[in-house]
């Protein structure tokens, strides 16, 4: 909802009617479920709820969960196999689909690999995977450095060590160092 409303509200230009509003389609692929029902395709749109009438045709969310597909997919149906690009998660996989000699698919799979192999995907991905790791330790430092406030408060309020490391987690060697530095 909160994606479509920025897109939709930032077509009307100062001065435009409503009218010229376009319509907005937010499609997101899932590979969760996220509802109860056994159809993979769920479209979303602005209904009174009493007599299930329209409000507008300019908003519409269409949701694919693609756990949902059937395990054999129908080669005629191109938005199966489409949606079975991105359940894919193994070469063997692809190359399952690949073997449908289905020329669309057979292309945006042929994209996808010389995406992966390019220098600026590879360079991405290693950025990516350097943020995550930058994040995770600077989490860890947070948390540390909390804990040891934590520790050298109740230190300074004259709890026991075997106190302190239950509270913190810190190790007991960690605070007795805390409490010798004191």
């Amino acid at each position: 909802m909160y994606h479509w409303a920025r897109i939709y509200s930032s077509a009307l230009k100062a001065g435009q009617s409503y009218s010229t509003l376009p319509r907005v389609i937010v499609i997101s692929i899932l590979d969760f479920i996220m509802f109860g029902c056994s159809e993979y395709r769920s479209e979303i749109g602005a209904l009174e709820i009493n007599r299930h009438e329209l409000l507008s045709d300019k908003f519409s969310l269409l949701y694919f969960e693609v756990r949902k597909l059937p395990k054999e997919i129908d080669k005629e149906n191109e938005l199966e196999l489409m949606l079975s690009l991105f359940r894919a998660k193994t070469e063997e996989e692809l190359k399952q689909l690949e073997a449908l000699e289905v020329a669309v698919v057979t292309q945006a799979i042929g994209a996808y690999r010389e995406v992966m192999v390019s220098p600026e995907f590879r360079e991405l991905e290693r950025l990516r995977f350097e943020a995550r790791s930058n994040e995770a330790s600077a989490l860890a430092n947070a948390e540390t450095a909390k804990a040891l406030a934590i520790a050298q408060s109740l230190l300074a309020d004259g709890d026991i060590v075997e106190r302190v490391v239950r509270v913190t987690g810190l190790t007991r060697a960690e605070v007795e160092k805390l409490q010798n530095t004191n």
